[in-house]
């Protein structure tokens, strides 16, 4: 197991790399612990759970919720949870952003962590605080920015992890890539989502640089006024899509990206958005959706980017160099 202690902000973070979930109980006291976790893991894993105590959700973005919420805070209650528990999402990006959002807000704050069972959650849900659920359509539109005590990473998890899973995360890395880390760009083009199934210490390398850059992009800025804006390459337009159009997570990053990248090369002189292109169709996702434009911009224009009449819109200088340029709403829309 590997140790490192991160600092984002005033909180400090313990990142365990190539651990085992039955390491927790040395980061956390099982008297005092409750794990979050879906139907999915405890199906696949019921050994791992049967010592701790531990809330079942229903797994699915559509209950990522206040409702969802709701039944947890009854739950803990029932549990007698109070202000010495720790909550420990185990789990995709929907346990992890409830988890954090549930522990944020139950008696004003408690203690929580987080074990990422999935590829998306590994390099990008569990990292930098942002918990929350969706209102509709409207994705992540309510929650809080509050770090995790720590990150627990246990790759033999992902042994039940769905094929649409890895290729789902692996969208979020490619979004890493093209804004911070040209030379990871290359790795990719050069490898496939099997090269990574088979070769377990290359994933795990990957998802620790993975993990790193999207931390240093946070500690920078952890709430969001400049640099962190990065990390929502693909997602403004992704999210407009994802919930409307029945879309994973990554597939709607990837159509997010895809635009972004043509976007830049009218605005920015971008000259490389077939390569993107080429990335994301070699790691399965797609590059483009047919949808309702008014129907998007609806909901596009609720994005948390937006300024007014504007929107912080992340675009591409080149492979590896993510830029934010403020456009207007109006243009925008004559783009979609």
């Amino acid at each position: 197991m590997k140790h490192k202690k991160v600092k984002i902000g005033q909180a400090q973070v313990d990142y365990f790399f190539d651990s085992n979930l039955t390491s927790l109980s040395r980061i956390t006291d099982k008297k005092s612990t409750i794990l979050v976790t879906d139907e999915h893991l405890v199906t696949a894993h019921p050994q791992k759970f049967s010592s701790w105590k531990t809330i079942v959700l229903k797994p699915g973005e559509k209950y990522k919720t206040q409702a969802t919420v709701d039944d947890i805070v009854s739950q803990l209650i029932g549990l007698e949870a109070d202000r010495n528990t720790t909550l420990v999402g185990v789990g995709g990006g929907v346990v992890t952003d409830l988890t954090g959002y549930l522990a944020s807000v139950y008696m004003r704050g408690i203690r929580f962590g987080f074990v990422p069972t999935s590829i998306l959650a590994l390099v990008d849900a569990s990292i930098g605080g942002k918990n929350g659920v969706d209102v509709g359509v409207f994705k992540n539109i309510v929650g809080t920015i509050r770090q995790p005590s720590f990150l627990l990473h246990d790759h033999r998890l992902l042994a039940s992890l769905p094929e649409m899973e890895w290729i789902n995360g692996f969208a979020e890395i490619i979004k890493h890539a093209c804004i911070r880390d040209a030379a990871m760009f290359r790795e990719l083009e050069d490898h496939s989502i099997p090269f990574f199934q088979r070769n377990k210490k290359a994933l795990a390398d990957l998802i620790r640089r993975n993990t790193l850059l999207k931390t240093k992009v946070v500690q920078l800025d952890e709430f969001e006024k400049n640099e962190r804006r990065l990390l929502n390459f693909g997602h403004t337009l992704g999210h407009a899509l994802e919930n409307q159009y029945n879309l994973t997570h990554g597939q709607a990053v990837a159509i997010g990206m895809v635009f972004a990248s043509r976007m830049s090369e009218k605005i920015t002189g971008f000259r490389q958005a077939e390569r993107v292109g080429r990335l994301i169709e070699n790691y399965q996702l797609p590059t483009a959706i047919s949808y309702d434009r008014d129907k998007v911009f609806e909901v596009l224009k609720m994005d948390k980017k937006r300024a007014r009449k504007e929107m912080n819109y992340v675009l591409l200088q080149k492979i590896g160099k993510g830029v934010v340029h403020s456009l207007p709403l109006d243009y925008l829309r004559s783009q979609l």
